[in-house]
């Protein structure tokens, strides 16, 4: 399901990802400095894997990746990088996802991103900080 997860979204198959899900999930990202709201059912992820057209050409793989062992069965907790170009330039982003995998979907996840360096490959970054000087 990791893989499938990674691998889907390096590749821009976003009409696919959202049936990897359970119907209701719950999906975190701890580390958006927006704070956006947990994504709990596969229509709130088909929005939010909708791409908005706008940004740089990216050009992705999930490289480097590492799945840790956990004593449950449903736990899949896996570090990796997204490293690619945006336009040209090559970038890295770091991640870690630990996911929830039960009956073959996933039923919840937390996944940790480095937000900032994502903003700045979609050149995005100060549009970021705005939103976040704005929430004070």
């Amino acid at each position: 399901m990791f893989l499938a997860l990674v691998t889907g979204v390096a590749e821009g198959r976003w009409e696919e990802l959202p049936d990897l899900y359970a119907e209701q999930t719950h999906v975190v990202h701890p580390f958006d400095p927006l704070r956006g709201p947990a994504l709990r059912s596969r229509d709130e992820l088909r929005a939010h894997f909708t791409p908005t057209g706008t940004g740089p050409a990216l050009d992705r793989r999930a490289t480097n990746i590492t799945i840790h062992e956990t004593t449950d069965p449903e736990v899949v907790i896996a570090e990796f990088e997204y490293q690619g170009t945006a336009d040209g330039k090559p970038f890295t982003q770091p991640g870690i996802f630990v996911l929830r995998v039960r009956d073959g979907e996933i039923v919840s996840s937390r996944d940790y991103f480095d937000h900032v360096t994502g903003a700045a490959v979609r050149g995005r970054l100060d549009d970021l900080v705005a939103a976040v000087k704005a929430r004070g």
